[in-house]
């Protein structure tokens, strides 16, 4: 078994804007980078054995800072973990999004669906625990993963069958979501925001 924390990226000028960022990399601002430095300073004195990130800038400097402030190796990337690519809905306001494209998630022209992200997290978590299980056996490690909303809520909605998270409910920059997974299963442990 893996224990697999993960958490959304600190704040970026888009989010503050209410921007659909997808897979354009938008860096952090101030507030990010605070947020990071607060996700560190409120994971000290737990136990992480590897530190993961997306490969978007913004998810990747906020596990750099994570990481620096708990004293960890830098971060290994895993491209699995990446944003949604949101299509012809990047750089759109959240209003504007709606506007065109409705409450369809899956009918932004160029967008990924929801279940190919859903199987792309899926199986780079799957690599992440094997890896860990590789080099750990029979101890269980602990993972951190910086990654992005749209990846957490397809995951938090996989793993919990739809029921999670609530209609309407955001996730937070610096959210963390602890699961576990075991043998290519994932489940849900804990949710709660920084």
């Amino acid at each position: 078994m893996t224990l697999i924390t993960l958490i959304r990226h600190g704040e970026t000028d888009w989010n503050l804007e209410g921007r659909i960022q997808g897979s354009t990399d938008i860096p952090l601002n101030d507030t990010g980078r605070t947020q990071a430095r607060a996700a560190a300073a409120g994971f000290a004195g737990e136990r992480f054995d590897h530190v993961y990130a997306s490969p978007l800038g913004r998810a990747r400097k906020t596990a750099e800072i994570i990481a620096r402030g708990l004293s960890l190796p830098a971060p290994l990337v895993t491209v699995g973990m990446r944003e949604r690519e949101f299509g012809a809905a990047e750089g759109l306001l959240r209003e504007q999004y709606r506007e065109r494209f409705g409450a369809h998630r899956d009918d932004v022209p160029g967008a990924e669906t929801i279940r190919e992200l859903t199987e792309r997290a899926l199986a780079s978590l799957e690599r992440i625990d094997l890896a860990a299980r590789r080099r750990s056996a029979p101890r269980v490690e602990s993972i951190l993963v910086c990654t992005h909303g749209g990846v957490i809520r397809a995951l938090l909605e996989h793993v919990s069958g739809g029921s999670l998270p609530a209609p309407g409910e955001r996730l937070g920059n610096g959210s963390i979501h602890r699961f576990a997974m075991d043998g290519g299963g994932l489940r849900l442990l804990d949710a709660a925001s920084v």
